[in-house]
């Protein structure tokens, strides 16, 4: 074996150096041990880097990542929201979230739809939920998740955060960014360009801008908690068996006072949202394994990999991945809103309609944007924590798992024909849930959807579990190794 005059070399010890053969020996081991340590800490190094930045990594050294101990080679420091016991208003919000009187059938409560075993979300994998008066009229949408809320701006447009005290004129916004290019997404990457698109808010179109806002939406909603006007659920706060805390808190005026009593009801379940840790607990097994807590599978890894590689999977280009410089763990979401291009869901109540079309931002639940079409077909890119744990997908509930979430993004473009129907000609029908005149507001730049048809496809099957893997890693609950 030779070689090169500048390969590294252990230090050269003298011939002359007074040791006898054996003390040169060991001498020598020595020097090759310390820089076998030198090398070994040099890799660790590279691999905490190559974790941190996958995207500016080859794929070949990119492997390192695959640490065969599956440990995190550069742990941080997570900085979890304070853990107290609920205020006296956070536990009146509780009384009233599992509160089922409070509807019109009287088996509704805010807990039926956003379950806490189910991480806040739908208890089941139906594509809708059932409401109404008699328990029997089909949701619009799917509930999103209320868990990892407390960090949610509210609804904007454009790069910067409105002034919370300041009057926001969203058309006006909206107008500005009409001609400006949409930035494209790419994992670990910021955009080159403004986000000129709709972020912020609560429900999957952002119409409502504060947790308190999102609790009242479902009370007079006709198809969920379905009560008739305000004085209906002013009369059922009244004679609630919690009435006496409302009396304490607020004094027993309060009842004299509609409006007010229904805002205070209201700030109550929002405090419980804020305040109770199970929203917001930050302990899967990712969180651990960001603390050096916890080890992944290879499996694992290798979807994490793909879930930051902006080339492949890309998830992260818009479910941010990264702990932010201050230490907040990430939400698995940039709060923006999205354009998919979903299939059409057949079996919803409203889409019996072939003229029906729910197209988000601009309607038809929300009526203050409609003008602006360069936003219709968006929707609030939802966070992916305790995704595993949900049975529905989208804001149509057209999928129930996420191998069928994960095939869509994969075969969309290359494989439309997987994915969308084909009419009674037999033409397929691509973006069949969005009119053809807004169908250009479709994703189309941004990995993996930046494909063209007949194109390699951007994961394998093996990909696909591996993601997968990953993403289950994101689910709250996870039992940490005493060892």
């Amino acid at each position: 074996m030779s070689l090169s005059p500048n390969a590294a070399l252990p230090p050269r010890i003298p011939a002359d150096d007074g040791l006898d053969p054996k003390q040169r020996r060991h001498a020598i081991r020595r020097a090759l041990v310390a820089l076998a340590i030198v090398i070994l800490l040099g890799m660790l190094a590279f691999s905490a880097y190559a974790l941190t930045f996958p995207e500016r990594m080859p794929a070949t050294i990119g492997l390192l990542v695959e640490d065969i101990t599956g440990a995190n080679p550069a742990p941080v420091h997570l900085e979890r929201p304070p853990v107290a016991p609920l205020s006296a208003l956070a536990l009146l919000g509780k009384q009233i979230f599992f509160d089922a009187s409070l509807s019109a059938s009287g088996k509704q409560s805010c807990a039926s739809c956003h379950s806490p075993n189910h991480s806040y979300g739908p208890p089941n994998g139906l594509s809708v939920q059932l409401g109404g008066p008699h328990m029997d009229q089909d949701g619009y949408r799917p509930p999103p998740s209320l868990a990892y809320l407390y960090r949610q701006a509210p609804f904007s447009i454009g790069p910067d955060a409105n002034d919370a005290d300041a009057a926001v004129n969203l058309n006006a916004e909206a107008a500005a960014a009409q001609g400006v290019p949409r930035a494209q997404k790419t994992a670990g990457a910021a955009p080159a360009a403004p986000a000129i698109v709709p972020q912020g808010g609560l429900f999957w179109d952002g119409r409502a801008d504060t947790l308190q806002k999102q609790a009242s939406g479902p009370m007079l909603n006709p198809v969920e908690m379905a009560n008739k006007d305000t004085a209906d659920v002013v009369d059922k706060l009244a004679h609630a068996k919690y009435r006496d805390m409302f009396e304490m808190l607020f004094g027993k005026q309060i009842f004299d006072t509609p409006n007010l009593l229904i805002d205070e009801a209201m700030s109550a379940v929002s405090r419980y949202q804020i305040e109770d840790p199970s929203f917001h607990a930050f302990t899967s097994k990712y969180d651990y394994w960001l603390e050096g807590r916890a080890r992944m599978t290879q499996a694992e890894i290798h979807g994490m990999r793909l879930f930051n590689d902006p080339d492949k999977a890309n998830c992260a280009g818009c479910h941010l991945s990264r702990v932010s410089p201050d230490g907040l763990p990430p939400v698995f979401t940039d709060t923006q809103y999205e354009a998919l291009g979903v299939p059409r869901n057949r079996t919803l109540a409203q889409n019996k309609d072939p003229a029906f079309f729910d197209m988000g931002v601009c309607g038809p639940f929300r009526s203050d944007i409609a003008t602006q079409t360069q936003f219709c077909g968006m929707f609030l890119t939802p966070t992916l924590r305790n995704s595993a744990e949900r049975g529905v997908y989208f804001h149509n509930g057209v999928y129930h798992t996420l191998k069928q979430v994960m095939d869509f993004y994969n075969l969309r473009n290359t494989h439309p024909d997987a994915i969308y129907p084909r009419d009674a000609n037999g033409k397929l029908q691509p973006y069949d849930d969005l009119p053809a005149r807004y169908r250009a507001n479709i994703d189309v730049a941004d990995a993996p959807f930046d494909r063209k048809f007949g194109d390699p496809n951007a994961m394998s099957d093996q990909d696909i579990d591996d993601i997968i893997a990953f993403m289950k890693t994101l689910s709250d609950g996870y039992k940490v190794s005493a060892n």
